[in-house]
């Protein structure tokens, strides 16, 4: 994969879109000290490049009334193309999955998934994660407390 060019600028642009997406085009040029139109087209390319996947709301899923949070390791029984492809379509269908990763070590998959209360994630595993394709084993693991939420990349260089 080539490594994108990214000047002092470009840099900046990305902090500050990681912190406040919803920035107007003139506050995130005011504040990378450039002028609207060269600060737009700099997003525009870090876009077309794929730097910036997408804009979105950081929800807080306790207030939608997800009281678990949940880090599923998933073992498959089949593990050639096939069977890897089918799992991973199968679980980002599933709503309350959040996060799906291909793992190294022990388990092939790390899902994070919500659910209302402990009931409700034991009829979820049950009925949604043990009917995934070629699943052989599943640790689940709940959080406690969240103490650093997926936030920032840090800029390189």
């Amino acid at each position: 994969m080539n490594m994108p060019q990214l000047d002092r600028i470009d840099r900046r642009i990305l902090e500050e879109l990681q912190w406040n997406a919803r920035l107007s085009s003139a506050d995130l040029a005011e504040r990378v000290s450039l002028s609207t139109s060269p600060c737009w087209r700099r997003v525009k390319r870090l876009e077309e490049e794929g730097i910036i996947r997408a804009y979105q709301a950081r929800v807080d899923p306790a207030r939608l009334g997800y009281q678990v949070t949940a880090f599923v390791h998933i073992s498959l029984d089949k593990k050639d193309t096939r069977h890897l492809q089918a799992f991973e379509r199968a679980a980002q269908a599933i709503p309350q999955v959040l996060s799906c990763h291909r793992i190294s070590g022990r388990y092939d998959y790390q899902l994070m998934a919500v659910a209302e209360d402990l009931q409700a994630y034991g009829v979820f595993a049950e009925t949604r994660i043990n009917g995934l394709p070629s699943v052989k084993e599943v640790y689940t693991s709940f959080v406690m407390r969240e103490v650093k939420a997926p936030g920032t990349v840090p800029m390189p260089g």
